[in-house]
């Protein structure tokens, strides 16, 4: 089917006349309903009239959008009064920090090194790690300790798997290495 020039007319008209793409394709035969869409807004008939039978309802308004404030330039930014909340008085807000997903068979990124760990959280998880379970991941559980070990994308990693200590995910061991006080953090980073 081609879009002659007395069928085109016709469209227009009936489109005037606002009756519907299905009743239009009818109306012509040989054409389907998407194909009167499309030569609808080729033409660029798209808005049309209402017919004069119909009511036209009124469209309710959409809710006006909240204006975002635009951005200080840096020369503003310091024209600025420092409030108590505002990022120049030192308070930034609590935004988390993303996690790093590493692809697999990829380096990890540098681990802890023994000068971070006290020696002898260093040594009591050396020992543990000696009489561990070495789990599968399918093979843990709430009861079992989940601290990994070695690097996922080799064929040596595993899970420690001894029971774990009250409410935390791992054994007491690595809840020592896991969980460390923040001043003792604080004073291994000096």
């Amino acid at each position: 089917m081609s879009w002659t020039d007395e069928r085109v007319e016709t469209l227009k008209k009936l489109w005037g006349e606002g009756q519907s793409a299905s009743q239009i394709a009818k109306e012509l035969g040989g054409v389907t309903r998407n194909a009167v869409i499309g030569k609808v807004h080729r033409l660029g008939l798209s808005n049309r009239a209402t017919a004069a039978g119909a009511k036209a309802e009124p469209k309710a308004k959409p809710a006006p959008k909240p204006k975002a404030e635009p951005r200080p330039s840096p020369k503003t930014e310091a024209a600025r009064p420092i409030t108590p909340n505002s990022p120049a008085a030192g308070n930034r807000p609590n935004i988390p920090a993303r996690k790093q997903i590493i692809p697999a068979g990829q380096p990890l990124p540098p681990q802890p090194s023994a000068n971070e760990i006290s020696p002898e959280a260093l040594a009591k998880v050396n020992e543990v790690e000696k009489g561990s379970k070495k789990i599968s991941l399918m093979e843990l559980t709430e009861r079992t300790c989940k601290w990994p070990v070695g690097d996922p994308a080799t064929e040596d990693f595993w899970f420690c798997g001894l029971p774990v200590q009250s409410g935390k995910p791992y054994c007491e061991a690595h809840v020592g290495v896991a969980f460390q006080p923040m001043s003792a953090r604080r004073d291994r980073r000096r």
